[in-house]
């Protein structure tokens, strides 16, 4: 009995500890490396570089706008006065005409359009990162899946090592007995036959391991060596407090988006000032009787204002309230799912609690099953064959439990990602 107790002992140790010459790998650090390393994070620092250049733009427009302009031109008609006086000769203009101008407008005043324009590439760009962020939140939800399926297949092999050394005292003993003839040799075959099929189980789950392993590393663009050692998780369940998805700063960003774009709207028909300055050089110059090239200048002010839009304004800010009424029903749905996705997965954590509770009684049975089986064996009361029933129903018990335990943080992990928490 102390024998069966110590070899589950060495079972439980194997499960819970880890093998000091192997890499650990957390849940926590996968979560930061699919995030850091994923394809789509470099559009942070693109959006940054882009809203950059399209600040450097807007700002352009309260610069001078220098222009050079140049044109030759023949006229069919030219002007011509109908006047003849005595000694005076008053000739037209020539047909084939000549202007170079240098044109420079400073805008004065426009609604304060610029600062508008400047605000709203703002709120886009920050709509847009946070687009990315809540894109690479939802990896977490992959992370998971790969994790944890690399996880059980790492805690499976390890327990059919434990199990695997079971079966090799137990061929020992066997062994023994066979050779002092208290035992058969068939009972000695049928032990070695499911130390072979062990050892075999062994390989194949490990293969899988490695498939696993594959998997996350291509999720988090870090190659994983298959020595790696994968941290199980002790997670707990935050009491909510609110969500904390980043969706809903999104929704709150593309809201304010969209009042920027309300406020450019309602500057479209303001007055429009600005001052202007004209050099240049040309036949006929400003005096138009002149025929002879000759250079001249202006300065001034233009106002243009568009008073009256047929409600095209109007109408542009309606549909975007109608657009923001859109996107709080789009939040309150999202919350609605989201409040439902967090109940189903406290159901599931309630429901592995339940599971482990049954598991560790029926582990305990089965040791004490599996000790007194270890005896009668020895004494050749019972088979190896009905040894290997109880022996297997043991660690079938202990693969459920550890599988629970599994789906346990599995299902914690899930429900701090959908609260917001992860």
């Amino acid at each position: 009995m102390r024998s069966m107790k110590q070899s589950f002992l060495l079972i439980v140790i194997i499960w819970s500890l880890g093998i000091s010459a192997q890499e650990p790998l957390s849940l926590k650090d996968c979560y930061i490396l699919a995030e850091k390393t994923f394809p789509l994070s470099r559009q942070k620092t693109l959006l940054d570089e882009k809203s950059s250049y399209e600040r450097s733009e807007i700002k352009t427009s309260a610069l001078p706008q220098i222009s050079l302009n140049g044109s030759a031109t023949w006229q069919s008609e030219v002007i011509k006065i109908p006047l003849e006086m005595p000694g005076i000769n008053i000739s037209s203009p020539n047909k084939d005409q000549y202007r170079a101008t240098l044109d420079v407008e400073q805008l004065i005043y426009n609604g304060n359009s610029i600062s508008k324009r400047a605000a709203l590439k703002d709120a886009e760009t920050l709509s847009d990162q946070q687009q990315v962020e809540a894109t690479l939140y939802g990896l977490k939800n992959r992370v998971n899946q790969y994790f944890f399926n690399a996880l059980l297949l790492q805690e499976q092999a390890e327990l059919l090592e434990a199990k695997q050394k079971q079966l090799k005292a137990r061929l020992e003993e066997v062994a023994s007995a066979v050779k002092f003839g208290a035992l058969l040799p068939s009972e000695k075959d049928v032990l070695q036959a499911e130390f072979l099929l062990t050892r075999q189980e062994v390989t194949r789950v490990k293969k899988d391991k490695e498939t696993a392993l594959h998997q996350l590393s291509s999720l988090i663009s870090t190659e994983i060596n298959s020595a790696v050692r994968l941290e199980k998780p002790e997670l707990s369940v935050i009491i909510p407090k609110g969500l904390q998805r980043p969706e809903l700063k999104l929704y709150t960003l593309k809201n304010e988006e969209l009042t920027q774009r309300q406020k450019l709207i309602g500057i479209e028909n303001y007055p429009r000032l600005s001052g202007f300055a004209q050099a240049g050089y040309g036949n006929p110059g400003l005096n138009m009787l002149n025929n002879n090239f000759d250079d001249f200048y202006m300065v001034g002010a233009r106002l243009r204002w568009s008073f009256f839009d047929w409600g095209r304004t109007k109408d542009k800010k309606q549909a975007l309230e109608i657009s923001k009424e859109m996107m709080i029903a789009e939040k309150e749905t999202f919350v609605l799912n989201n409040n439902i996705e967090m109940q189903q997965a406290l159901s599931e954590i309630d429901k592995y609690h339940a599971l482990l509770e049954a598991d560790q009684e029926i582990v305990d049975l089965r040791q004490s099953i599996v000790a007194s089986s270890q005896s009668q064996l020895k004494n050749g009361a019972i088979t190896a064959s009905e040894y290997l029933t109880e022996f297997n129903k043991l660690y079938s018990a202990g693969i459920n439990k550890k599988l629970h335990e599994l789906q346990l943080e599995l299902a914690k992990a899930n429900y701090r990602i959908v609260q917001g928490y992860p």
